[in-house]
């Protein structure tokens, strides 16, 4: 999935392929420091420098995305997960996955204008954070 690129060595360490894994499990986008913090719960010495090396270089290779929002960290997920949007929760504020597009976004846009991408969060709170 990954491939080979210069800004990765060719070199599969244990703490990349630990980060790989990191993602591939996720269920849901994820910043640096998220991923690190399940790194260390594998590999307690692994260096967070590492992480952001390693996620730069599966972003350069296409196997991960950013997920960018506005004031916040960038957060990354796998590049081949299908089309979708995202929640925020505005009380612990993690950002997890919705499934699926709101049908006719694209028709919102003015006549002759064509889109090229879209993005839609939705803000609130989370089923740990929202009232039971």
């Amino acid at each position: 999935m990954y491939g080979s690129s210069r800004a990765l060595p060719r070199r599969n360490t244990r703490q990349r392929s630990a980060i790989r894994d990191v993602f591939e499990h996720a269920e849901r986008p994820l910043t640096v420091e998220e991923a690190h913090a399940a790194l260390v719960a594998r590999l307690p010495r692994a260096g967070i420098a590492t992480v952001y090396r390693t996620v730069a270089a599966m972003v350069a290779q296409g196997g991960l995305v950013p997920v960018e929002m506005p004031g916040e960290p960038v957060r990354y997920e796998r590049a081949d997960i299908a089309h979708h949007h995202h929640f925020r929760c505005e009380a612990c504020r993690r950002v997890f996955d919705l499934s699926g597009c709101i049908e006719g976004l694209r028709a919102l846009a003015p006549p002759r204008f064509r889109v090229r991408d879209h993005s839609v969060t939705l803000y609130g709170t989370c089923a740990n954070c929202g009232p039971a």
